[in-house]
């Protein structure tokens, strides 16, 4: 039976698909798929899953996809990272059995996707991706799809898209923002962009990006005409978000480990999820973040979440009538709600920085007063300042260490050839020399292995102990003449 296309795959396969949760790397896993869909999700995506490791690595493939049968976890798109067209066109071999579509990440704009030179750092090797693409809509049984940033430009984003259909891609998800925003650059996403793409091809397309509730899907798909949309954050933050619901944290929080105890995953993930769920509750009671940032087993988990709860009950028990949330918030912390990354600007106003002053410093920054100069720092760095308050962090106090003589690097204090311990090694091999102050004996073992020689060849040859004062080096001779 060929395989279905385009609209025919959005409508049989993917049954329609309008409300669709993104592939997040370690929040994707198959726990929260089921809650997501339990609340709405009609479509899921595996986490980002990295093509080579999976092509040579069983247990990578068993953890992240071979693992428990789970018919409700369908339909199904298992979504990989790839620069080469045979490891993921391999790669999707391995996986196609287990799901309805296979993805190409080329929306990821972290930097270690730059270092591993895949995902948006692919858009502009047009020939690549379609030879990726073309091999893999010959290869694979079931259809792939891709998920893309944009460009700044809109022509340019639409006859990306166009390029990405022509080679074969029966579903395309169009992220609204480029690969710059991200962070506190995120900024707002293109629904223009999206739309332009939308009305330029004749595959389904999703959109992703500024989806925090129901009615900002119902929002999107009007203007922009798109199939379905896609949310990430939003869903962390609410996985009911698609069913246009509030819950109690602790009532998603609950439902979600109760999932977990039949399907685990690792502790990391589960973590990881509750510090989103409970993110604004965790402002409230900071004791409780550490807490769950140190806990080291599942039950432990379910100790700081019951924990919460309880706090959060007993606040509402006290609650004042008329009572209305702080910071801002739309709802009291304890209920499921969007969180809004604050922008460069608004970081800095929190730290107590100006308007023009270092804008776009880190997203963690916060501002520290030392030695009657302000100075921003990380809190990594605030916490070595807690446990060292003499501790400087300015790069002008740094010591200053000699050079190696060979390379510039350090060089180590007791060499004896004034280097680095890499150049030291490298000389001190050549010159069969030591150095005590890197630890590299090359003579003292050359010397031991040549009177370790010796030994042999008067255990061998005994008569040779009848010669007196042979040194080493003359029986080292004898023996090489021997053995000739």
């Amino acid at each position: 039976m060929p395989k279905l296309c385009g609209e025919a795959f959005w409508r049989e396969t993917l049954r329609s698909a309008h409300y669709v949760v993104a592939p997040m790397v370690d929040q994707s896993e198959l726990a929260w798929r089921l809650l997501s869909r339990r609340h709405g999700a009609q479509l899921c995506y595996t986490p980002m899953l990295h093509a080579q490791v999976f092509l040579r690595d069983a247990n990578y493939r068993r953890e992240n996809l071979y693992g428990e049968a789970c018919p409700e976890d369908r339909p199904l798109i298992v979504q990989f990272c790839a620069n080469d067209p045979e490891v993921f066109v391999q790669a999707a071999l391995l996986a196609q059995d287990y799901c309805d579509a296979i993805d190409l990440n080329l929306g990821c704009p972290q930097m270690i996707a730059k270092r591993g030179h895949y995902g948006a750092f692919l858009q502009e090797e047009w020939d690549l991706l379609q030879k990726m693409i073309l091999l893999a809509n010959e290869k694979l049984s079931v259809p792939i799809t891709c998920k893309i940033r944009v460009f700044p430009e809109i022509d340019k984003t639409v006859k990306y898209a166009q390029m990405l259909e022509k080679a074969g891609c029966q579903l395309l998800t169009v992220h609204g923002r480029t690969k710059e925003q991200k962070g506190p650059l995120a900024g707002v996403a293109s629904w223009e962009h999206i739309q332009a793409v939308r009305k330029a091809v004749n595959i389904p397309v999703f959109a992703n990006g500024n989806i925090q509730c129901l009615s900002d899907v119902e929002e999107c798909i009007r203007k922009t005409g798109v199939h379905g949309v896609m949310s990430a954050e939003g869903n962390l933050h609410n996985p009911a978000l698609f069913e246009g619901r509030n819950p109690l944290v602790w009532e998603m929080a609950e439902e979600y480990l109760e999932i977990v105890q039949k399907y685990p995953c690792p502790l990391s993930y589960v973590r990881a999820h509750l510090f989103k769920l409970w993110h604004h509750t965790l402002q409230v009671y900071q004791q409780l973040r550490e807490e769950l940032a140190k806990v080291k087993t599942l039950e432990g988990i379910v100790d700081v979440n019951r924990e919460l709860k309880l706090r959060c009950q007993e606040e509402i028990a006290n609650q004042k009538e008329g009572e209305k949330p702080k910071e801002g918030l739309p709802f009291f912390h304890w209920i499921c709600q969007p969180y809004i990354r604050p922008g460069p600007k608004e970081r800095c106003k929190e730290n107590g920085a100006s308007g023009t002053e270092k804008l776009v410093r880190g997203k963690r920054a916060l501002e520290e007063e030392e030695g009657g100069n302000s100075e921003l720092l990380s809190k990594n760095k605030q916490k070595k300042k807690l446990r060292n308050p003499n501790k400087s962090f300015d790069p002008s106090l740094k010591p200053k260490y000699a050079k190696c003589d060979q390379c510039g690097n350090p060089k180590g204090n007791k060499c004896v050839f004034n280097m680095c311990r890499g150049c030291c090694k490298k000389r001190a091999f050549k010159e069969t020399a030591d150095c005590p102050g890197h630890g590299l004996l090359f003579k003292t073992k050359y010397e031991k292995s040549l009177s370790w020689q010796s030994s042999q060849r008067v255990i061998q040859n005994p008569e040779l102990s009848q010669q007196g004062d042979v040194d080493v080096g003359e029986t080292a001779v004898l023996k090489e003449a021997g053995d000739s």
